[in-house]
């Protein structure tokens, strides 16, 4: 199957890096590799990029689109590794910026095998990286009804959980559900049917794929770590398309941001300066043009930091 990848916001994202050549970026999701090559675009001939994924097809794709850089190094590696990887090669701070763009990419939703759409018949997979032995499958078949009904709750926010949850069980007892086709037609006939443009599996499909990839811990871990890394002027911009991703987002940002969080009655403020500074109060949105596109960017929202400390 040719990768296909469509570069949500590529140049609002890029544009807020504010690229100068000779300094050193980090592209935390290459991806079909859009940003990054915005990025070198910019930053060349002296700067650098750095750019992680732990998808075979990505930096595969990637890798052909950009091999005329030689200002960029592919990290096949997960970008909660950021520190140990910029440590050994030799990077102490990243002076220019650093750019995730998170969630599943439109090659991995639309790529059958890979199991991340429940209109395509898939094994039970979903991992972002295909060398991880934890999948879709083992969630699905291992979990407690009462660890479904949570990772339903909290990362679908699906209000029939405990229905789901409970018709999974009873299922798997009979015999264990391998495909998506499967659990999409049973979570239909698990829950009542009412009027709604989203069909019945989605949030618990976007659970299951969050808590298989671990991605809002490994946002909200990452996102702690490279504020260690970041150099005084350098920008942090962060694309999430979920509300669960963009609150860490945000409220790291405003703390962060903040120059104090002492209790009321504490005479003395205490704390130390903010780190960061915020570019923009509200998320920026992909335009209408954009929508019209490519409809998924509808959800997508930006938010931008500087480094001040």
């Amino acid at each position: 199957m040719e990768f296909k990848h469509y570069t949500v916001m590529k140049n609002e994202a890029v544009d807020a890096l504010k690229c100068k050549n000779g300094l050193i970026y980090v592209d935390c999701t290459l991806g079909g590799g859009g940003h990054s090559e915005l990025i070198l675009q910019r930053i060349s001939p002296d700067g650098r990029l750095i750019a992680f994924d732990v998808d075979d097809d990505a930096i595969d794709a990637a890798s052909e689109r950009l091999k005329d850089y030689n200002n960029l190094t592919i990290i096949k590696d997960s970008y909660t590794n950021i520190k140990k990887v910029l440590h050994s090669l030799g990077i102490e701070k990243i002076t220019g910026g650093v750019l995730f763009d998170l969630g599943a990419s439109y090659h991995q939703f639309n790529k059958a095998e890979r199991g991340f759409s429940f209109s395509k018949e898939a094994p039970l997979d979903m991992r972002f990286n295909q060398d991880a032995e934890f999948s879709a499958y083992d969630v699905v078949n291992g979990y407690s009804a009462e660890d479904l009904v949570r990772i339903f709750s909290e990362y679908g926010e699906e209000r029939f959980s405990k229905r789901i949850a409970k018709a999974i069980v009873e299922q798997r007892r009979v015999k264990k559900l391998e495909t998506t086709t499967e659990l999409a037609n049973l979570i239909v006939s698990a829950t009542p049917h009412i009027k709604s443009s989203i069909h019945p599996a989605t949030r618990v499909f976007q659970a299951i794929r969050i808590e298989v990839n671990h991605e809002l811990q490994n946002v909200k871990n990452t996102l702690n770590d490279v504020l260690d890394l970041l150099d005084v002027g350098a920008i942090i911009s962060v694309i999430s398309f979920h509300s669960l991703e963009d609150r860490i987002v945000k409220n790291l940002f405003k703390y962060h941001s903040q120059r104090c969080h002492c209790e009321k009655n504490q005479m003395i403020c205490t704390c130390p300066p903010p780190k960061l500074e915020l570019v923009n109060k509200k998320p920026i949105m992909a335009s209408e043009k954009e929508i019209s596109e490519n409809p998924p960017s509808r959800s997508a929202k930006l938010r931008i930091a500087r480094c001040i400390n």
